[in-house]
């Protein structure tokens, strides 16, 4: 069992920069492949970055490749996601989170797959406006 807590979100302006943490708690954390999601208001989630469980071969979405970068501290039991160059279409609530899709990810590499359901955070808000 694994509990996610997210944080750092908030409004920023076009342009700056953001970091997001995702707190866990349970055993397993470092033997999962790790990612962040994010949902827009009418839209559906979509992956934003995955990072193995390991650290190793970060993935990320075409739409955020080269400004966002993912990374974890498995001691610490932290995901985190750097987020600079921010641009009104990556407002989103962000999840931090796990689930079966991820391993298929370009060579994100996990020891254990995740519950059918995934594991999930409640969410941060990230808004960029002007």
């Amino acid at each position: 069992q694994v509990q996610l807590v997210e944080s750092g979100g908030g409004l920023v302006r076009p342009g700056d920069s953001l970091r997001l943490s995702c707190a866990a708690s349970g055993e397993s954390f470092s033997s999962y492949a790790m990612g962040w999601f994010r949902q827009a208001p009418g839209k559906e989630r979509e992956f934003v970055a995955a990072t193995s469980w390991n650290g190793g071969s970060p993935y990320y979405a075409d739409s955020v490749k080269g400004r966002f970068t993912i990374s974890r501290d498995n001691r610490k039991k932290t995901l985190s996601l750097e987020m600079n160059s921010l641009n009104p279409e990556d407002t989103a609530t962000y999840y931090c989170g796990t689930d079966r899709s991820l391993h298929k990810l370009g060579r994100i590499a996990t020891i254990q797959l995740p519950p059918a359901r995934g594991y999930w955070g409640q969410g941060t808000q990230v808004t960029v406006s002007s």
